[in-house]
């Protein structure tokens, strides 16, 4: 009798673990699943928002051209103050790039974590 209640025992505690190890599994599977679609629903949103926002930048860009070349009287400087300033802006993010990618490991390390 002793012997049939251990073996019942550890049958249950079979059944147990593997009710556990199927739950835990489908469990990573949501938090994975999760994970990757709040990635993509970032990406999607950061696409969309940066088109629209370097359309924006880019017929703002050229009203300043224009503006600074009918200022000046000549086509070509407004184009070139305005293409320089771009340039100095760049440098100065591939300068500052260490500063950036922190914010953002942190971001997205706080997406995939939690």
């Amino acid at each position: 009798m002793a012997f049939d209640e251990l073996k019942k025992d550890l049958m249950e505690a079979d059944v147990d673990i593997r009710s556990y190890l199927e739950n835990s599994e489908e469990y990573f599977k949501l938090k994975i699943f999760k994970a990757l679609m709040r990635a993509v629903t970032s990406f999607t949103q950061l696409l969309v928002v940066g088109a629209i926002v370097f359309l924006a930048l880019f017929f703002l860009s050229l009203a300043l051209s224009q503006g600074i070349s009918t200022a000046l009287g000549n086509d070509y400087y407004g184009y070139i103050i305005v293409g320089g300033s771009y340039v100095i802006i760049a440098i100065f993010c591939y300068l500052f790039r260490e500063k950036l990618d922190r914010p953002l490991l942190r971001k997205f390390s706080k997406f995939y974590f939690d």
